[in-house]
């Protein structure tokens, strides 16, 4: 089913009488979840960009290219840099904005300046039960009462189908430059990272490969600005972290930290693919745990991407810890996402039950 507007998308839920599942561009197929594809793809379009306001809306089916092209005409971007999935899951298909809020996508950056999340002005949706909601606005500050755009976010179409969604932009950066570090354990390279971001240098993105290209351990600090400021601020980081050990500065890196935002390192190998989000102090170990064949830290150590042997339960390896981990790619028995504490468990299905009472939108997806 591929509804061309809200209004008959809202028709065929109402009218559903089994599970649907539902998709976007389906780039993205995580969560284990039966039922007839629902797909927005068709919901498209750009309706409204003021480059003043810094604000974009957009059909739930428009693709991410789309709207980054017509950001970039106006010298603008999406901050959170949103990830794309494609390589890494060997999926085809269109990333769509619908999706990248369904699933709260973030790249590198959101370590500075937020994750997709934190952009998100209003939305609009269509419920279990077919209604057409709207909440927020188009502006930062909204007084509309419960803080649908936050929970529609990140929900993965388990409480609504979005169709339109609006985001606050930012400029784009004039320079980029990143200090590399070479040949550091895992556990001094998440402290230097800690280090970058308590300095007062403004990183933008902060990685780890015990693993680099060359096959010794990398690191990766980058300062994003004017070139002057970025200069100044990269020699100031390459002296302040010497003392973890060598360091140089390099520039005009766009590559290296696309790699980053897409887990590229990954891309075409054979494995389950793990993200895990943890306290950046347990990040090393924790990764000690895992007997992982590759591994890639971001967001100061907060973020670990683990590809392990098909099938492994690497969440019965580490055991218990501060934080949670999701089966991005893989064939391990074990559910896509982090199970939650029965206490927290029983909120969200109480909040599902009100979103989705016949429980028909993507049934099964956190489980």
């Amino acid at each position: 089913m591929t509804p061309k507007t809200e209004e008959e998308l809202a028709q065929m839920i109402k009218g559903a009488n089994g599970p649907l599942r539902i998709q976007g561009g389906g780039t993205r197929p995580i969560g284990k979840c039966d039922g007839e594809t629902l797909s927005t793809s068709a919901i498209s379009g750009i309706s409204l960009y003021e480059p003043g306001a810094l604000t974009i809306v957009a059909g739930a089916g428009t693709p991410v290219a789309e709207v980054e092209a017509a950001l970039a005409k106006d010298n603008q971007r999406l901050a959170f840099e949103p990830m794309d999935h494609r390589a890494l899951l060997g999926t085809t298909g269109t990333p769509t904005m619908g999706g990248l809020a369904a699933a709260n996508i973030s790249g590198p950056r959101r370590i500075s300046v937020g994750a997709c999340r934190d952009f998100m002005l209003g939305v609009r949706f269509v419920d279990g039960s077919g209604n057409i909601v709207k909440n927020g606005g188009r502006v930062m500050k909204n007084v509309t009462g419960y803080d649908l755009v936050k929970l529609m976010t990140g929900a993965y179409g388990a409480l609504g189908v979005l169709t339109e969604i609006s985001l606050k932009v930012l400029p784009e950066v004039e320079t980029t430059g990143s200090v590399l570090l070479h040949g550091l354990s895992d556990a001094d390279a998440v402290a230097a990272m800690a280090a970058a971001l308590g300095s007062p240098f403004e990183a933008t993105g902060l990685a780890h490969f015990p693993k680099g290209p060359t096959g010794d351990p990398l690191t990766m600090i980058r300062v994003e600005g004017f070139e002057k400021s970025v200069n100044y601020r990269a020699e100031k980081l390459r002296d302040l972290l010497k003392k973890f050990g060598e360091a140089t500065i390099e520039t005009s890196d766009a590559a290296r930290w696309q790699g980053v935002r897409d887990v590229a390192a990954f891309a075409g190998q054979d494995g389950d693919v793990w993200r895990l989000s943890v306290k950046p102090s347990d990040a090393a170990e924790l990764v000690a745990k895992m007997d992982a064949k590759a591994v890639q830290y971001d967001w100061g150590g907060g973020l670990v991407w683990a590809m392990t042997d098909s099938g492994r339960d690497l969440r019965a390896a580490i055991g218990p810890f501060d934080g949670h981990a999701t089966l991005i790619r893989g064939t391990a028995d074990v559910p896509t996402f982090q199970p939650e504490a029965p206490a927290l468990a029983a909120i969200t299905n109480g909040i599902r039950a009100k979103f989705d009472p016949r429980g028909i939108l993507n049934p099964g997806i956190m489980s």
